[in-house]
């Protein structure tokens, strides 16, 4: 069935062909007659091709899209010892009031965040279930870069407050896991964005997805 399928989507138009010069050898049409009307079948069976290339390119995109989604919310986010908010609330036990003051302000984001990535994801796999996501690919591009992009400060402020403060070893480790991890997923994300931008329309530049910078390590 699936191939009946793939034959008549797109073998249509070699079999119009095909179908046009038997008739026209059977019923001695002129080939001023015939050269139009393969033209025209040639032209449409073209139309026809470059838009169901575009429509799986925006099928394939959609669905890399939705799994990066789901893999920032799982790795990056709730209780994730990779999240940079765990990697944060490790500072609290440290002797420093700029760290806990930080730290216990950083706990109420988390929170905030958990919750919008929880209900991000939950209408990204929903409209994944009605074949509607292509429909709210932009919408959902541009939150995701907008979840990110906040998301990134708080490694910036963490990179920072690494550079004033001493950080235990441990922590600075598991900063560095993270930061590997991170790159990795923004690298796949700018893949991402400089695909969209060509089958969506997407203003998003990928360079606007940053990279983080890992932490020296003194032995």
């Amino acid at each position: 069935m699936y191939v009946l399928k793939t034959i008549i989507n797109w073998g249509w138009c070699p079999m119009l062909i095909t179908a046009v010069a038997v008739v026209a050898s059977i019923y001695g049409w002129p080939i001023g007659v015939v050269a139009p009307v393969v033209i025209i079948i040639l032209v449409i069976g073209l139309v026809v091709a470059v838009i169901r290339a575009r429509e799986k390119q925006l099928e394939l995109s959609s669905l890399r899209l939705r799994q990066l989604a789901g893999y920032f919310n799982r790795r990056f986010m709730g209780s994730s010892s990779l999240s940079i908010f765990a990697i944060i609330d490790s500072l609290i036990n440290i002797d420093d009031p700029r760290l806990w003051v930080w730290a216990r302000a950083c706990d109420i984001s988390q929170r905030i965040f958990n919750t919008w990535c929880s209900s991000f994801i939950s209408r990204v796999e929903s409209d994944i279930r009605t074949g509607e996501f292509s429909v709210y690919l932009r919408t959902y591009l541009n939150e995701l870069w907008l979840v990110n992009s906040h998301y990134f400060e708080f490694i910036e402020q963490f990179y920072e407050m690494a550079e004033k403060v001493e950080i235990p070893r441990e922590t600075l480790d598991q900063y560095n896991r993270f930061v590997m991890e991170y790159n990795a997923f923004a690298q796949d994300f700018r893949d991402n964005i400089s695909e969209l931008r060509k089958v969506a329309g997407t203003e998003i530049e990928p360079p606007s997805v940053k990279f983080a910078k890992e932490l020296p390590v003194v032995k």
